[in-house]
C-alpha cells in the first residue's frame, strides 16, 4: 500500500508542537508531529508500517482494550473512550492504513510506531467527537489514547497479537504444501528409483516414498509453530515503562487483558512478572527459530527437486518440473528450476533474519530491549516471504511435477547399488566382487549375476521386484 506521504495534497496545514518545537502538519494527515519527526529521521528499510496491516490491526485492538479499561476505571471520560474505540475499529478494519507511515526499522524501541498509532487514533476520534484534527485538548494522543500505557507494553503486546495471527496464516500455507507433497507421494507410489547417499548410488526406493517423506518432515513444523503460539499469549499491558506499573491503576492489567482477549479473540493472559515480560524477547526468539527450521527444510527439499530434475539429457532427469519461463538469454531451449531457486533464496533470507533476531534479543540491556523494531521487521518479513514462497512452490512447481518413470527404472537397474538387495542371498563377498566387476567392465549387476550362475533368472527377478526392494521383508534362514 502507498502511504499518504506520497499523495497529492491540498497544501493546507495545521500547527502542532512537541518537546522539540512546532511543526506544520498537512491537513490531510491523521498522524501528527511525533510521527512527522520519525518520517524525517528514519529512512532505513524503506519498508513502512502500512505494509503490515495485521500489525496495524493489533495496535488498534490494544488501544481499544486500553480505552475500555480506562473507561471502566473512570480514568477517562466515557464519551472520549467510546470515540477512541470507534476510531480503533476503523483502524482495525484497514480504513486508515495509509496513515501508518513510519519506517519499520527505527530507534526508540518502537516509540515512533506507538505514537503513529496514538496520533492517527486521536485525530480520527476527534472527528467522531465533532472536532478538527489537532484539537488535542478534547482527545490527546498521549493523555487519552496512550493512557495507562507505555510504548514498552503497548508495542510488544501488539507485536504478539499480530505474530499469533501471522503464524496462523503461515500454518495454513504450510498445510496446503504438505497436502500437495502427500498427493504426489500417492501418485508416485509405484515409481521405482535409486536412493542416494552422499550423492552416490545407495539402494532403491520409490519416488512416492521420497515425496511422502517431504510431506512428513514439513508436517512436523505445524506442531512446532502451534507450540510457539502459546508463548505469545502472555502480555504485559499495565507494565508501563519498565514493568513496575507506574501511572497505571492496580486493576488495570487484568481489566485490559480481559478486553484484549475479547477484542482479539485470543486467550491473552497477564504476565506473572511484568518486569521480566517487559525486557524479555524470548518468545520472539523461539518463533523466529521455528521459522528458520521450516526454511532449512524447505531449502533442502528444493535442492532435491533441482537435483532430481537436472538435465534433461545430462543429469538425473527423474522428474519434470513445470516449465515456468525461458531459462537463458544465450542458450536456446534452456529451462531452469526457477521456483525451487527462489524458495532457496527465501530460506537464506529467513536464516539471516533469524540471526538478526538472535543478536537483537541478546542486545537487551537492563529493563528494556530497544532493538525490538528490527526483531519485529525480521519476523514479519519472514512470515510474509515464507507464505509467498510456499504458495508459489505448491502452485507453480509441486502440483505440476511429473515422473520420468522409465528413466528412474533404468537408473535403478543400471546401478551398482542394486547389489545391496542381493547381499542377504549371495553374501557380502560375492556382492563386493560383483560391484567391483561392474565398475571395471561397465556391465550391469543383473547380467553379472546370471553370468556367474549365482541364482536363476526367476529368483533374481523376484528379489528385484520393486515392491521387494523398498521395504523390509523376510529373508531365508542361514
Amino acid at each position: 500500500m502507498m502511504d499518504i506521504t506520497m499523495a497529492q495534497l491540498s497544501g493546507k496545514t495545521r500547527e502542532e508542537h512537541d518537546l522539540l518545537g512546532w511543526k506544520q502538519i498537512p491537513e490531510e494527515y491523521y498522524f501528527g508531529v511525533q510521527t512527522m519527526r520519525a518520517v524525517e529521521n528514519f529512512h532505513i528499510s524503506r519498508v513502512k508500517l502500512c505494509m503490515f496491516p495485521e500489525f496495524i490491526k493489533a495496535l488498534a485492538e490494544v488501544k481499544a482494550a486500553a480505552a475500555m479499561a480506562n473507561r471502566d476505571l473512570e480514568l477517562m471520560d466515557a464519551e472520549v473512550a467510546e470515540a477512541i474505540v470507534k476510531a480503533c475499529k476503523e483502524v482495525a478494519e484497514g480504513k486508515l492504513d495509509a496513515h501508518f507511515v513510519v519506517d519499520m526499522v527505527q530507534g526508540g524501541a518502537g516509540t515512533s510506531t506507538n505514537m503513529n498509532a496514538n496520533e492517527v487514533i486521536a485525530n480520527r476520534a476527534l472527528e467522531i467527537l465533532g472536532h478538527a484534527k489537532g484539537e488535542y485538548k478534547y482527545c490527546h494522543p498521549n493523555n487519552h489514547v496512550n493512557l495507562s500505557q507505555s510504548t514498552n507494553d503497548a508495542y510488544p503486546t501488539s507485536v504478539k497479537v499480530a505474530t499469533v495471527r501471522s503464524i496462523d496464516k503461515l500454518i495454513v500455507a504450510l498445510k496446503e504444501l504438505v497436502a500437495s507433497f502427500a498427493k504426489k507421494g500417492e501418485e508416485f507410489k509405484d515409481v521405482i528409483k535409486m536412493g542416494r547417499t552422499q550423492l552416490q548410488d545407495a539402494v532403491p526406493m520409490t519416488l512416492g516414498q521420497e515425496f511422502t517423506a517431504y510431506a512428513a518432515t514439513l508436517g512436523e513444523e505445524i506442531e512446532r509453530l502451534e507450540q510457539n503460539k502459546v508463548l505469545l499469549y502472555e502480555q504485559n499491558m499495565g507494565a508501563t515503562a519498565i514493568g513496575t506499573g507506574i501511572n497505571s491503576d492496580p486493576d488495570y492489567p487484568a481489566l485490559c487483558c480481559k478486553y484484549l482477549a475479547e477484542v482479539t479473540g485470543l486467550p491473552m493472559v497477564v504476565s506473572p512478572n511484568m518486569i521480566e515480560a517487559t525486557n524479555d524477547t524470548g518468545a520472539f526468539v523461539m518463533n523466529s527459530s521455528a521459522m528458520k527450521r521450516l526454511a532449512v527444510k524447505l531449502s533442502k527439499i528444493c535442492n532435491d527437486l533441482r537435483l532430481m530434475s537436472s538435465g534433461p539429457r545430462c543429469g538425473l532427469n527423474e522428474i519434470n518440473l513445470p516449465p515456468m519461463q525461458p531459462g537463458s538469454s544465450i542458450m536456446p531451449g534452456k529451462v531452469n528450476p526457477v521456483i525451487p531457486e527462489v524458495v532457496n533464496q527465501v530460506a537464506f533470507r529467513v536464516i539471516g533474519n533469524d540471526l538478526t533476531v538472535t543478536f537483537a534479543s541478546e542486545a537487551a540491556q537492563l529493563e528494556l530491549n530497544v532493538m525490538e523494531p528490527i526483531i519485529v521487521h525480521s519476523m514479519f518479513e519472514n512470515v510474509d516471504m515464507l507464505i509467498n514462497a510456499m504458495n508459489t512452490l505448491r502452485e507453480k512447481c509441486v502440483d505440476g511435477i511429473t515422473a520420468n518413470e522409465e528413466v528412474c527404472k533404468r537408473l535403478v537397474y543400471n546401478s551398482i547399488g542394486l547389489v545391496t538387495a542381493l547381499n542377504p542371498y549371495i553374501g557380502y563377498e560375492n556382492s563386493t566382487s560383483l560391484a567391483k566387476e561392474a565398475l571395471q567392465t561397465g556391465k550391469g549387476i543383473y547380467d553379472l549375476v546370471l553370468e556367474r550362475n549365482l541364482m536363476s533368472r526367476e529368483e533374481l527377478d523376484n528379489i528385484l521386484k520393486p515392491e521387494n526392494m523398498v521395504k523390509p521383508r523376510k529373508f531365508p534362514k542361514q
